[in-house]
């Protein structure tokens, strides 16, 4: 469905506050639901952050392999499920989004997978060497996840373990880091420098 104008799974939407589409998105010519595509061929999107810049970012679960992090361009296409670059579960290959050109590729990928969870993009003053790096929380790779963004690319630049699965990352209002554990005795840590 995600390459399907017809319905919004795999796609990133835009509305107006009271729920009406905007009439300068994409695909607003279109009508119906595709009028409020912004962009689409996500597999499973569970983050979006704006950085100082006013550029959206998305992370998103790969399938077998593959988790991304995207640069969301105004009608963009990343191209699942036609490329990505982790395959089916049961093992049946999805060509990789060198093979596709006319679709976005991602600015980071990773396999083995880290299951991103949460994105936040730091503003704060407490840790003044992250300020604009993002932030994702790793499921399976249980850990918290630092990407430096420098204009429209990214890298991973550390992983800190945490030793259980993070469900979620905030900045504070004070600049610190909040960290949400995933499961049924999930913490909620507060990050702070030394």
């Amino acid at each position: 469905p995600a390459q399907d104008m017809s319905g919004n799974l795999g796609k990133l939407i835009r509305l107006n506050d009271d729920g009406s589409t905007p009439a300068d998105n994409p695909f607003a010519q279109q009508g119906g639901v595709a009028a409020q595509v912004w962009s689409l061929g996500h597999r499973n999107p569970l983050g979006i952050a704006f950085d100082a810049q006013g550029r959206l970012w998305e992370q998103e679960m790969g399938p077998q392999g593959g988790d991304e992090l995207n640069l969301i361009q105004r009608g963009g296409n990343y191209g699942y499920p036609e490329v990505s670059n982790g395959d089916h579960y049961g093992g049946k290959p999805i060509p990789d989004h060198a093979t596709r050109p006319e679709f976005i590729p991602p600015k980071i990928t990773w396999t083995p997978v880290i299951s991103p969870a949460g994105l936040m993009i730091y503003a704060g003053d407490r840790f003044p060497a992250w300020k604009g790096n993002a932030f994702i929380g790793g499921l399976s790779s249980k850990a918290l996840v630092r990407i430096e963004l420098k204009g429209e690319e990214a890298r991973e630049v550390e992983r800190y373990a945490m030793g259980t699965r993070i469900r979620d990352v905030e900045e504070g209002p004070n600049g610190s880091l909040w960290v949400l554990e995933d499961g049924a005795k999930a913490r909620l840590l507060e990050l702070q420098p030394k």
